[in-house]
């Protein structure tokens, strides 16, 4: 064969690769937006309750067919403070369990029926469904056609893989890596893990180790080192991601490494007991040894039974790793935290916001969760930023005063950061695969963002008027320090609201005590300005100092109409209607 001809089929076999991805991408997405609803709440009820973590697991990896993405979607949940390392280890464990559906579904339908003849039909029928009206109809159809793409890849894949009958050659030069024993498993762990780094999905890693050992490539042992190595690679995209994340997020990202390696090295040292194990169970149901007859004597009626042998091998191993770990969960966590330390931690530490990417696979419809949780921990450092401001009020001390001002301005440099990384973020999301309703509820965190970042700015322009009186004859008296305070005392109980509905935690009594704050905010702003107008005519206060009060008051209301926006944002407009 010339070296266009090789360059051809390697891009052939690449390109089947990706044909699979892309079928698994399509299908996965819109699995996520019929059911993502029920996933954010399988995820929100996630409890430190280890067997339930394990389910959580397998039940969300098993839809979105990507244990990767499920473990960087982890990582940010725990960098985000919605669930402990202790959780998440749980979680983790069930992933694993989850991420072998896809070697069940590929083994019985990919090889044993062809779907791929059925494939054109499955989206010629799909096709009125694709262009409905119909949101949810419409997502099926995206289903099926993904489904018939991701069995149309792994037929190309099937057909770009060389069989041994006409390339006996390739045999001839896999065995001189084959027949090492442990240093054959050792080998192809490796390769396993490097392949599932590169394509960046343990699920098409599967489907390609499945097609080289259905098409007698490689034999049932060499298999299962990849599958090993598969389950090292699929850690390494969640630790690439918890780079920028927080201590707890690469804690995260480590426990899901620690519980793979763990499970690889025990694996290896008892590698072809258990395989031999395994080749029994299937001898016992099927009459065919895949450890004798897995080369080239009796190839032909073993072939059929490999890829359910090795999609047995992958189930029991991580069901057995997954009960052997569970009790030691607490254990991981203290290796975690041995290994990254928490002296990167300081005291502004949730004030950044984290958000990651989850590889090849979108998962848009449950990062909708995410975005509530990073928009609420914005929300919690405005809130921080909003309580320096009766320093400013109520202290005459310099340095306290000086201190304030320094924490807003700095908090304001934080505040503009993180506006932008969670519109970026948010328009992010919004370029996958997501509902109707999560699309408004994005287009609402948008606008709370906004809201946010403008309450920031007010709390920047307040510490900047106060700092150009404080020190001088002019600074603020006793009786306007008051009135401020009474001021803030009003914005201060709109934003505790506010900050309720952020969180979900809202209702329509919550609503009215918003509505009924904001007429208070107002009422209380004419009056002071009135007041402060009368004593700068009857010269009680300097011009200097009126101004910069008027200025001050008027900021702190900008604050409490910011903060009125984001309620009227959160809560349903019909309603909002019913007030007005």
């Amino acid at each position: 064969m010339t070296s266009w001809g090789i360059i051809i089929k390697v891009l052939v076999l690449i390109g089947s690769l990706g044909f699979f991805l892309y079928g698994m991408k399509l299908m996965s997405e819109s699995l996520q937006k019929v059911a993502g609803k029920k996933m954010k709440s399988i995820l929100s009820a996630m409890t430190s309750n280890r067997i339930k973590g394990v389910f959580t697991g397998f039940l969300v990896t098993t839809v979105i067919q990507s244990s990767s993405a499920t473990t960087v979607m982890l990582v940010s949940f725990v960098n985000a403070g919605l669930l402990t390392l202790l959780e998440a280890t749980g979680v983790i464990m069930g992933a694993n369990i989850g991420t072998t559906v896809t070697a069940w579904i590929i083994s019985l339908l990919g090889f044993k029926v062809s779907l791929s003849a059925l494939s054109l039909p499955l989206i010629g029928l799909s096709l009125p469904l694709f262009f409905s009206s119909n949101e949810r109809r419409k997502t099926w159809g995206e289903f099926i056609v993904g489904f018939a793409i991701l069995f149309l890849g792994l037929q190309a894949l099937k057909e770009a893989v060389p069989d041994i009958k006409s390339n006996p050659e390739i045999l001839a030069f896999l065995s001189n890596y084959i027949d090492f024993g442990y240093w054959s498993v050792f080998i192809f762990i490796i390769v396993g893990t490097i392949l599932t780094v590169v394509i960046q999905s343990s699920s098409a890693t599967m489907a390609l180790t499945l097609v080289l050992c259905y098409n007698g490539l490689i034999p049932f042992h060499i298999a299962a080192a990849m599958v090993l190595g598969e389950n090292i690679g699929t850690t390494i995209t969640a630790n690439i991601a918890a780079i920028i994340g927080n201590v707890n997020a690469k804690r995260a990202a480590r426990s899901h490494l620690i519980f793979n390696l763990i499970g690889v090295i025990w694996m290896i040292i008892f590698f072809f007991p258990f395989l031999r194990w395994i080749d029994n169970i299937v001898e016992f149901r099927t009459g065919f040894s895949i450890l004798d007859n897995s080369s080239a004597v009796g190839f032909e009626k073993t072939k059929e039974i490999l890829p359910i042998a090795l999609a047995v091998f992958h189930t029991i191993f991580n069901i057995i790793n997954t009960s052997l770990l569970i009790g030691f969960a607490p254990f991981i966590v203290k290796m975690t935290k041995w290994m990254v330390s928490s002296t990167d931690l300081s005291e502004d530490d949730d004030s950044h916001l984290q958000v990651f990417r989850s590889g090849f696979v979108s998962t848009s419809e449950i990062s909708i969760l995410q975005a509530s949780k990073e928009l609420s921990r914005f929300a919690k450092q405005i809130k921080k930023m909003i309580h320096f401001i009766p320093m400013l009020i109520e202290k005459n001390e310099k340095k306290i005063v000086a201190k304030a001002i320094k924490k807003i301005k700095k908090h304001e440099i934080l505040a503009d950061g993180n506006m932008e990384a969670l519109s970026l973020y948010f328009a992010q999301i919004s370029k996958g695969k997501i509902s109707e309703q999560s699309s408004n509820l994005l287009k609402s965190y948008f606008r709370v963002n906004n809201e946010l970042e403008s309450i920031g700015d007010s709390c920047f322009k307040i510490a900047g008027r106060i700092e150009k009186v404080f020190g001088s004859k002019n600074e603020f008296k006793k009786e306007e320090r008051n009135k401020l305070n009474e001021l803030f005392e009003l914005i201060d109980n709109a934003f505790d609201l506010a900050y309720l509905s952020i969180n979900g935690k809202s209702n329509e009594n919550t609503f009215k005590q918003a509505r009924k704050l904001e007429f208070q905010i107002n009422e209380l702003r004419d009056d002071l300005i009135k007041n402060l107008m009368e004593r700068i005519n009857l010269n009680e206060l300097s011009f200097e100092v009126g101004m910069v009060y008027k200025d001050v008051i008027s900021a702190m209301e900008k604050m409490g109409d910011y903060i009125y926006n984001i309620q009227e944002t959160l809560f349903d407009k019909n309603k909002v209607e019913e007030f007005n």
